[in-house]
């Protein structure tokens, strides 16, 4: 048998190496693209998102200003539409903020352990994030800086949730948690907190607050649309 070329040995190796990456990259978005086990995000109130409730998305980053300064507004018009509107908030640790994975982690360690109790830590970090800036925290440690988001978070919501909080930091599946809420954000194309989507809409003004009559104006006319859209014609009844 003929011996082949060193040409076509060189075309074969290309194309085997080729192939080798094409796999490895096929294997890896895979792996990367798999769904999580469940949607996603904190329930405001626990109430689960109802079909018929305009629904907002709220990404937030614990340690960011903005994010904090859009909190009060939002809150405010959830009271005020009561069930005709639900909130489900996403976490987008940003990367600029040193402590915002950890944080973010914290929150998704509550979450696990009690769901009524997340929102609280949430506010809790808003009222004193200062703590946990760039600056304050730059000499310190990760375990260190732990820690101490461990001791805050049960100054706020009590000390009960301490074990939960030192042994959630050591257990990969809240690391995973926080990293689907990263990577949801990424698939949503969310670069900037606070980002707000309404039915799947984004809004106008990412990274920026949006006070409560901003929120009115929002919702108002897509709770009128629904009002005209169940007004039943009087000529039905005739």
């Amino acid at each position: 048998m003929q011996s082949p070329s060193p040409n076509k040995n060189h075309a074969t190796l290309i194309l085997q190496s080729a192939l080798l990456c094409f796999f490895v990259f096929n294997s890896c978005s895979k792996s990367q693209s798999t769904p999580p086990a469940k949607y996603d995000g904190f329930f405001y109130a626990n109430h689960p998102v109802d079909s018929d409730a305009i629904i907002i998305e709220a990404f937030f980053d614990p340690v960011c200003p903005d994010s904090r300064d859009a909190w009060p507004p939002l809150k405010q018009a959830l009271q005020h539409y009561g069930p005709h509107v639900s909130l489900v908030v996403h976490l987008l640790p940003l990367p600029y903020h040193d402590n915002a994975y950890a944080t973010s982690r914290a929150l998704h360690i509550v979450n696990r352990t009690n769901s009524s109790a997340t929102f609280c830590l949430l506010e809790w970090f808003y009222k004193q994030q200062e703590k946990f800036y760039n600056a304050p925290t730059q000499n310190m440690t990760r375990t260190a800086v732990v820690k101490e988001i461990v001791k805050f978070a049960a100054e706020g919501i009590g000390n009960s949730y301490s074990s939960a909080l030192e042994s959630g930091f050591s257990d990969r599946s809240t690391d995973l948690l926080t990293r689907v809420s990263f990577k949801f954000s990424a698939t949503r194309g969310v670069y900037a907190t606070p980002t707000f989507f309404v039915n799947g809409f984004s809004l106008a003004g990412a990274g920026s607050p949006l006070d409560y009559n901003g929120w009115r104006k929002v919702i108002d006319p897509l709770l009128s649309e629904k009002g005209k859209k169940r007004e039943v014609p009087l000529h039905l009844f005739l």
